[in-house]
């Protein structure tokens, strides 16, 4: 985990970044905002679909395939925001673009995933199922493929600060 900065060292840190820079960490701020109150609605209807299908109806069957898909609809609902939100928090923690291809499909894949979740086999075409499969496997390649470059490119930079420190 990183040190926490100082007020100061954000404000020097703050006065180093050029025009487009601080626009866009404004931008992702604003947006993390956004994206948190998405996140809170989202586990609020969540936690009142559990609590009156559980308590207050008494139909909350878990074996039953349409409570099922809808219960972890939403769940997998508020897995995405949250990832969305923690690849928006990197970007102001770390200073990288604001475009990091590994998040944008990780967050793909995980709509994929909720998307196989609240299907309807008996109602669903099998093209479709072919196209969103087709779809996760391009994707977990494409996913498999930046995290190998990335950790070649981790690799090199440590073979490369081993080399330049002195012995």
């Amino acid at each position: 985990m990183s040190e926490p900065k100082s007020p100061r060292g954000n404000s020097v840190l703050w006065r180093s970044l050029t025009f487009y820079e601080k626009f866009e960490q404004s931008v992702v701020f604003v947006l993390t905002i956004l994206i948190a109150l998405i996140v809170l609605a989202a586990l609020w209807n969540l936690l009142k679909l559990v609590a009156t299908s559980l308590l207050l109806v008494d139909i909350f069957d878990p074996t039953d395939p349409a409570v099922f898909q809808t219960v972890f609809g939403a769940i997998f609902t508020v897995v995405i925001a949250l990832e969305f939100k923690r690849s928006l928090l990197v970007v102001v923690e770390r200073r990288f673009g604001i475009v990091q291809v590994r998040a944008v499909v990780m967050i793909a894949m995980l709509a994929v995933v909720r998307k196989f979740i609240i299907l309807d086999l008996s109602q669903t075409e099998a093209m479709k199922l072919l196209a969103l499969g087709a779809a996760i496997l391009a994707l977990g390649i494409v996913y498999w493929l930046v995290r190998d470059q990335d950790r070649r490119e981790a690799e090199a930079v440590a073979l490369e600060s081993a080399e330049t420190r002195p012995p």
